[in-house]
């Protein structure tokens, strides 16, 4: 996957590749994102490489609960720059079901909503295609302080307290 920003740096080395395809093939030795149904499907079974998963805006997150500990990856596609269920789905799998592993965007992916993706959860960003991850990685220090609690800092600045 090129263009990819992952913990505040631009990554080099990715070996994930994104089938978005329900019958796309692959070796059993690829490192794999698959959308959900075909996740499903496929883990447990004989896969020897990295099996992740990709949930579309209308994917039920719950049905990820059992198998969140095994997860490496989970990939939440943004497929239109003014779709944000991406960001709900985020903060529900970080706040509610405790997700550590890597929260990946992808789809349609600008600078301009990166520190807000961050905010709810995601720690990698596929920047789109036609767009530099140069440019966007400086998305994320657009704004330095949010208003409300969040993923990152659960207490809202109003409770928070400034020591002089």
């Amino acid at each position: 996957m090129q263009n990819l920003i992952k913990q505040g740096v631009i990554a080099t080395d990715d070996s994930w590749q994104l089938l978005r395809a329900e019958d796309a093939a692959f070796a059993a030795d690829d490192d794999v994102i698959l959308p959900l149904a075909r996740f499903l499907q496929v883990q447990g079974g004989e896969h020897r490489g990295g099996l992740a998963v990709l949930l579309a805006p209308d994917s039920d997150p719950l049905a990820l609960q059992p198998h969140l500990a095994d997860l490496p990856l989970i990939a939440i596609d943004f497929p239109a720059f003014a779709d944000g269920r991406g960001y709900s789905i985020a903060r529900l799998l970080r706040e509610r079901l405790a997700y550590r592993g890597e929260l990946r965007a992808v789809g349609d992916v600008l600078r301009d909503q990166l520190s807000y993706m961050a905010q709810v959860g995601f720690d990698s960003f596929a920047i789109r295609e036609d767009r530099s991850a140069a440019e966007a990685l400086d998305g994320l220090a657009d704004f330095s302080e949010q208003y409300q609690g969040t993923v990152l800092k659960p207490v809202p600045l109003l409770k928070r307290r400034v020591s002089n």
